[in-house]
């Protein structure tokens, strides 16, 4: 490819307004060619294997292979094509799980037509472009990922308090983790010790507030 060639571009999204719509702004740029349009991640990869596009704008909510999903393969088998994730979702889950499949950017598609052309270019480039929201998400959820407290439980207090939390009492929580009841109110006491509660309900309340089980 020189300077002058068109970046090449392939639209991947469900629903056909999109597409069509992205198709549409494509033309307004005479660096950007549109080479292939898919309506599932599937479609995507193979499409990506035929074509080679530069970069794909991908959509992230797609039934069957995800967006996520597509990301993944496609980087895997054509790591030289970058991918964009175009979505209308800002949920700090779908962001990260975008990101670490290998997307280079994350965009929501309220983004003007000059902002998708230069993440595109900045996509060829190597070059990352979030959206602001994005942005933000990512900031607040590692704000909140440092500001964690470590309540010191043991490995066998945090299987006691995922136990409790699935509402298990001291009895079922014996007999899953093939210890004494006693054993169990030992671990129980330490537990409402170190999160500083006063029962279990309020250990299961903390437990959901801070995220110390999955």
């Amino acid at each position: 490819m020189t300077e002058k060639d068109p970046i090449r571009v392939i639209i991947v999204d469900d629903h056909a307004m999109l597409r069509r719509g992205l198709k549409f702004f494509l033309k307004g740029f005479d660096d950007l060619e549109l080479v292939a349009e898919a309506s599932s991640g599937r479609e995507a990869l193979e499409l990506c294997a035929q074509v080679r596009p530069d970069v794909v704008l991908m959509d992230m909510v797609m039934p069957g292979m995800d967006g996520a999903e597509a990301t993944r393969a496609i980087r895997q088998r054509c790591p030289d094509v970058q991918v964009i994730a175009l979505t209308s979702f800002q949920e700090e889950d779908l962001i990260e799980r975008a990101l670490k499949a290998g997307a280079i950017g994350y965009l929501l598609k309220n983004v003007t037509a000059d902002d998708l052309a230069r993440a595109l270019r900045e996509a060829h480039a190597g070059r990352s472009t979030l959206a602001p929201e994005a942005t933000e998400v990512l900031i607040q959820a590692t704000r909140e990922r440092t500001q964690q407290v470590d309540y010191g439980l043991t490995e066998r207090e945090q299987q006691v308090l995922a136990l409790l939390v699935e509402g298990l009492s001291n009895a079922e929580i014996a007999e899953r983790l093939v210890i004494s009841v006693a054993t169990v109110k030992f671990h129980v006491r330490g537990i409402l010790s170190k999160l500083q509660v006063s029962n279990r309900a309020e250990a299961v309340a903390v437990a959901w507030q801070r995220k110390l089980v999955s």
